[in-house]
């Protein structure tokens, strides 16, 4: 197996794979989604009662929303993970009790009439754990309205809620086979105009599969080529893969974690079976 990157930013990955087949991919794909841990706020503090500013004006602690709502909504904000220094709480040498080895602690401490962003929340200790997209909308709060709130944040995977969720959005394709008849071909062109993806062109008088990585196999030029020189299949060998991340981790974090947790359990599972033949 190979994998060849074709694009990769701190938020977006996409690589193909060559000399695999789809249950390897869909491995991948579950494991990058479910298994591959990453921080998110989960314990949510909200102060009861009046908050005073600085000149002894009294707000209301409420907000338009209920409370769930808002601490739902903390939740999703991506928060920056160092997957190397953090530990899983549960199996943290505090005993799940909280220290700055398996959390993280934020305030957040609005008066209105604003609108409360996630930049407004505010690490508790180093600023390197700072919300780095600080303009996500969490509520409005109205003119006497106030938000006193402190938050904990920890490890956690997809499989116990979509907040611990690494990569979003991933899945792959085959990627296309295109084979073209070029002594039938009558060089009408509509199948190169045709192409969605700009997969196909017109050169030296005959058409070409120029860009085959881009074709999503929709087979529209088959469907519009009145000659039926064109076949586009599938490779199951070959797959194209794409994810992206909120940020927390990065997609370079997200496939390297991912593709280790694959190794540990395939050389786990080879154990068991080494075991069963002894």
């Amino acid at each position: 197996m190979k994998i060849d990157i074709i694009e990769m930013t701190p938020t977006k990955a996409q690589f193909a794979i060559t000399d695999t087949n789809p249950a390897f991919a869909n491995a991948l794909r579950r494991t990058i989604i479910s298994d591959v841990p990453k921080m998110a706020l989960d314990n949510v503090e909200f102060h009861l009662g009046p908050i005073m500013d600085e000149k002894g004006v009294a707000f209301e602690s409420v907000s338009p929303l209920f409370d769930e709502v808002v601490a739902h909504r903390l939740g999703l904000i991506p928060v920056p993970t160092n997957l190397e220094t953090f530990n899983f709480r549960a199996k943290c040498t505090c005993n799940g009790e909280g220290c700055p080895s398996c959390t993280v602690m934020y305030s957040l401490n609005k008066k209105g009439p604003c609108t409360v962003y996630s930049g407004d929340l505010e690490p508790i200790g180093d600023p390197k754990f700072r919300v780095k997209d600080d303009l996500i909308p969490i509520v409005k709060l109205a003119d006497d309205q106030a938000l006193l709130i402190y938050a904990t944040a920890e490890l956690g995977t997809g499989k116990q809620h979509a907040k611990w969720q690494a990569a979003l959005g991933a899945g792959y394709r085959y990627f296309a086979k295109i084979e073209i008849e070029g002594s039938k071909c009558d060089l009408g062109g509509s199948c190169v105009r045709v192409c969605p993806k700009g997969v196909l062109a017109k050169e030296d008088r005959k058409i070409v599969a120029k860009h085959p990585e881009k074709c999503n196999l929709c087979n529209s030029c088959i469907e519009v080529c009145d000659a039926g020189v064109i076949k586009v299949t599938g490779d199951p060998s070959k797959i194209l893969f794409r994810f992206e991340t909120d940020g927390s981790l990065s997609a370079k974090e997200v496939l390297s974690r991912g593709l280790k947790i694959l190794e540990e359990r395939f050389e786990g599972l080879r154990e068991q079976i080494s075991s069963l033949e002894d």
